[in-house]
């Protein structure tokens, strides 16, 4: 039998963002919940959804997911939800408006990196992020391979 090519998510993650931290510098995170359609819930409880392209916006005073693809659900054939459309997450005034407030210094944005549930509800964690440049990211991988070599010793001398 095959191997799986699928990446293992954390347990009770639906989907995870992982380039947004290769990508950007995360500051801050924020839990938010969403508004879903019946059929999305459905296929999020299927492990069905992808975050890769994904990103926030604030419009009109309201924080909107852009990008997120939930998988149309098998089962429900006529009724189906379009995979791509834009979902409203919820978020208290208060930290929403903090949120303005740092999105509109120059190169803050906001990425989602991860879906999960939280008891029945499907909650989305939202990141204030600053965009990394090349070099910053020659320096990640640097330190990811360094670390690993070092988890590698350690392997060895403990063998």
């Amino acid at each position: 039998m095959a191997k799986s090519t699928k990446k293992k998510t954390a347990p009770g993650d639906v989907a995870t963002n992982r380039q947004a931290a290769f990508k950007y510098n995360l500051i801050e995170r924020y839990e938010c919940g969403i508004v879903l359609r019946g059929t999305e819930v459905k296929s999020l409880r299927d492990g069905n959804a992808q975050l890769k392209d994904a990103y926030a916006t604030i419009d009109n005073g309201e924080l909107w997911l852009i990008g997120a693809y939930i998988a149309p659900y098998p089962a429900a054939s006529r009724e189906n939800h379009p995979p791509e459309r834009t979902r409203k997450l919820l978020l208290h005034r208060s930290e929403l408006e903090q949120l303005v407030g740092q999105t509109k210094e120059k190169g803050l944005t906001l990425v989602p990196t991860r879906i999960y549930f939280k008891g029945s509800k499907a909650k989305v964690e939202v990141a204030l992020a600053r965009g990394k440049n090349l070099y910053d990211k020659r320096d990640s991988i640097k330190q990811r391979d360094m670390a690993r070599d070092v988890q590698r010793e350690l392997r060895e001398v403990g063998r």
